[in-house]
């Protein structure tokens, strides 16, 4: 039930920039965007906030988010839409939009799955520690120590 909740938050974010920004530069009908929002929202929740978000933390699936939404937008505007629209760059408008709500989505799915899987593990082994000695000077040490040298 968790996931239908995340899913329909995700897929209101990027409803409203396809409609927005696809609907600003072409002529689109609105069932194609309502089929492209829905993949998009698919893909962009099964690899970027299943896989990456768990493994790599929020920035990288931000950046990964962009990329999927990109290209996702690219090919599907390419096949719903045709080649009347300026696909490269509504892609990149909307990407970068819908990119804007990712960070405050994975906030909410991390605050609302299981903790354990979403912390960015540790990489290094316990034992794996420097310690770095040095004598503390001041000023004072330094030239009572320069003076003593001299002498």
């Amino acid at each position: 039930m968790e996931h239908v909740k995340e899913l329909g938050i995700k897929f209101l974010a990027i409803a409203v920039s396809i409609y927005a920004i696809f609907g600003i530069f072409s002529n689109a009908n609105w069932v194609n965007l309502l089929w492209i929002s829905l993949l998009v929202t698919g893909i962009s929740y099964l690899a970027g906030d299943m896989v990456i978000l768990p493994k790599f933390g929020n920035i990288t699936a931000t950046i990964a988010d962009f990329g999927l939404a990109f290209l996702s937008l690219l090919i599907l505007g390419g096949l719903f839409l045709g080649a009347e629209v300026p696909i490269i760059t509504t892609s990149l408008l909307t990407a970068f939009f819908i990119t804007c709500c990712e960070p405050f989505i994975h906030g909410y799915i991390v605050n609302h799955f299981s903790p354990d899987s979403y912390e960015r593990k540790d990489l290094r082994t316990q034992n794996q520690l420097q310690t770095e000695f040095a004598e503390e000077t001041n000023e004072h040490t330094i030239t009572k120590n320069k003076h003593h040298n001299d002498e």
